[in-house]
């Protein structure tokens, strides 16, 4: 039983000589293998040669200090609350008599841990800081393990050292 009346009749042709033999395919594949034989490489050479990352790119945590010197951290926990894969991890304190040159407020994180196994780089901890304390870097990537206790970056690992400052382009 037929559906409609508009059938079609396909009749294949009959294959050259050359079709026969595959002669044309393997011409057009020699020289599309000859194209990319001479064309330039893509690859580059990784440790001495590192690849431009971009102003998105999304890298190593850090923790900011501001021009004093003192952390702009203030434990509000809003990084942690933000971060989907629950990967920071923070120990607030009331700051002591003599350390107001170490921290903005008179709360701040005094241990301060980032799961880097668990971390998905999403920068939503960025987005949530109204202090701007924590940013992931643009133009450096998080190191290789080696053993299962690097990966825990504490306050020793993230905290920007004053001589070597963190800015992006764009800022002042």
């Amino acid at each position: 039983m037929k559906l409609s009346n508009k059938s079609k009749v396909l009749e294949q042709e009959e294959m050259t000589f050359a079709e026969r033999i595959y002669l044309p395919a393997i011409v057009g594949g020699m020289a599309t293998t000859l194209k990319h034989f001479f064309s330039k490489k893509v690859t580059i050479r990784y440790p001495e040669q590192k690849r431009y990352l971009g102003p998105v790119f999304r890298g190593h945590h850090i923790l900011k200090r501001d021009e004093e010197g003192a952390e702009r951290c203030t434990a509000c926990g809003l990084c942690a609350v933000a971060c989907p894969a629950e990967a920071i991890s923070m120990v607030a304190e009331e700051r002591k008599k003599g350390e107001e040159n170490l921290y903005r407020e008179e709360k701040y994180a005094s241990v301060y841990e980032i799961n880097m196994l668990r971390c998905i780089f999403c920068g939503l901890c960025e987005e949530a800081c109204p202090k701007q304390a924590i940013y992931l870097q643009h133009d450096k990537m998080v190191p290789v393990f080696e053993d299962r206790s690097e990966v825990i970056f504490g306050k020793d690992k993230l905290v920007e050292k004053m001589d070597n400052r963190y800015l992006r382009e764009g800022w002042k």
